[in-house]
């Protein structure tokens, strides 16, 4: 008898791009998530990330991939496969 109750970690490959955002009247810019993209391999996420990269309106990329608990929803901290360009502290992910 086999226990079908028993899941398995779920793997997300993930490539987030950053634009910079100028703040107020200061001028201060920050970073901003502009767009999210799920792949299924480690290497799509990356090749994505580094193309996103050579686009004049992205400030930086980052591939990562995140591992998720079906059973109780958590989600493990990034692990980076590439950080390419403006990208936040890992602090502030």
């Amino acid at each position: 008898m086999t226990d079908d109750t028993k899941s398995t970690a779920k793997v997300h490959y993930i490539c987030q791009t950053y634009i910079e955002k100028k703040a107020g009247r200061s001028g201060q810019t920050s970073l901003q998530i502009d767009k999210q993209f799920q792949y299924t391999s480690a290497a799509q996420a990356q090749e994505r990330a580094e193309r996103e990269s050579r686009s004049d309106a992205c400030a930086g990329a980052d591939a990562y991939s995140v591992t998720e608990d079906p059973d109780s929803g958590e989600v493990s901290e990034p692990t980076f496969l590439v950080r390419l360009g403006n990208v936040p502290e890992f602090d502030a992910f």
